[in-house]
């Protein structure tokens, strides 16, 4: 390539050339498409964060093609939150996390599907199979967006990581009609942060000689592990941007924040060493839900509680993974959150004893106050082997596992309803 030309990738039909650094057509030769992307380390860098579209809300309108062009809504009833929703209503100002007759006042005519979170999970997974194929190294940070490392893949596909990604997201595309977002850069905090530059559908490239032009204006919060009270407090302290941190030089960061000032020096300066980890399939599973009046008292909270027990232990069996700390989160209805948490041994993927063991945590706190939502998980995830063994302290954990597995084999054959445990019948149903 000579020196006044750069690399040029058309993510349509995957042409890549060397184009002249004066040249300004903005459709490809090839194929006509607008969606071209130049840049001059485009064929040099390998770590990428790709992040799919308003995900949920994306596989509800596959679900439903009627709701294309529709605002929807992911969420739940009128007293419930906004867990998602689509470009369309993100033009009228809903938000993820935000009330939902906040969401509603503000796009009263959109359609409001609640969550159904074992179809995304499913459709997550498809995702990610396709992500491997391009290469082993995928790094999820949850059921819709991951970490991929391409380095070393350009001889196995006869294509560069760039190349690999943009025929990535057409697969994803047209098998799954899912659209991503992807950025590309030196390291995965560079790589994040650039996924969101061009939503939806988009592809952008922060390279090694972009850093400061694109870091500096950027504010504190975009920086990795600066939430809202580190923000307030850097604030406070002057800094507004990455500039500002960045500015400071990292000395000075160190001798203010300690261990946290060095982090924040690094990611000011563009740094992160931190590798693929391809592992990390799920870091915690669980399901939460909120009711349509609040409830106080143990029964009442139990009676919700049972069914997710069930959902997280379903979902836990069907990625083959344990639990070694059990969660329990509780929503107030002034939106206070609470969250209390315990180990288990052995690991554990029974809806049994996640009930159980979530029931301790609770007992102390039902009758406090009345809440909004209740939620079960598991987190300190093992590989499913480890599970549920048999031990001194309950030496019956074996019998509970076959008996329970035995049940989940007839619901798979005869359908859910097919059997129902006591506890799984409400209070006054």
């Amino acid at each position: 390539m000579e020196a006044a030309e750069i690399p040029r990738l058309c993510r349509d039909c995957g042409n890549l050339r060397p184009v002249s650094l004066t040249d300004r057509r903005s459709r490809c030769p090839n194929c006509g498409s607008p969606r071209l992307l130049a840049h001059p380390e485009l064929t040099s860098l390998s770590i990428a964060h790709i992040d799919c579209d308003a995900f949920y809300a994306t596989v509800e309108k596959r679900e439903n093609p009627s709701l294309i062009d529709k605002p929807v809504i992911v969420g739940g009833g009128h007293r419930g939150v906004v867990s998602a929703c689509c470009y369309v209503a993100r033009r009228y100002g809903v938000r993820s996390a935000m009330p939902m007759f906040k969401a509603l006042a503000l796009c009263p005519h959109a359609t409001v599907v609640r969550p159904r979170m074992d179809l995304y999970a499913e459709v997550g997974r498809q995702v990610r199979a396709i992500m491997r194929d391009a290469t082993p190294l995928v790094e999820a940070l949850s059921i819709d967006e991951a970490f991929l490392d391409l380095t070393g893949t350009a001889r196995l596909h006869r294509a560069s990581p760039a190349e690999t990604l943009a025929k990535l997201a057409r697969q994803i595309e047209s098998e799954l009609n899912v659209t991503v977002s992807i950025g590309l850069a030196p390291n995965k905090f560079l790589a994040k942060m650039a996924s969101e530059i061009d939503k939806p559908r988009g592809f952008a490239v922060v390279g090694r000689n972009d850093v400061r032009a694109f870091l500096d204006p950027q504010p504190i919060r975009a920086v990795w592990g600066v939430g809202p009270k580190l923000e307030e407090k850097l604030t406070r302290d002057g800094y507004t941007t990455i500039g500002d941190l960045f500015a400071v030089g990292r000395e000075r960061l160190v001798a203010r924040y300690g261990s946290t000032g060095l982090h924040l020096s690094q990611l000011a300066a563009g740094e992160d060493a931190r590798k693929i980890e391809p592992d990390r399939e799920s870091k915690s599973i669980s399901a939460e839900t909120t009711f349509n009046n609040d409830l106080i008292g143990s029964a009442a909270l139990e009676a919700e509680l049972w069914p997710l027990a069930e959902k997280v232990s379903r979902r836990m069996k069907r990625e083959e993974v344990a639990a070694r700390t059990i969660v329990l989160t509780l929503r107030t209805t002034n939106f206070r959150r609470f969250s209390r948490r315990i180990g288990v041994t052995p690991p554990t993927q029974l809806a049994t004893v996640l009930f159980e063991t979530a029931r301790t945590l609770l007992a102390p706190l039902a009758d406090a106050e009345p809440y909004r939502l209740i939620g079960v998980g598991g987190t300190d995830l093992m590989p499913a082997e480890t599970a549920d063994t048999a031990d001194l302290v309950d030496p019956t954990r074996t019998r509970t596992a076959a008996v329970e597995r035995a049940i989940d084999t007839l619901r798979a054959k005869h359908g859910n309803a097919s059997i129902t445990r006591g506890r799984g019948f409400k209070p006054g149903g």
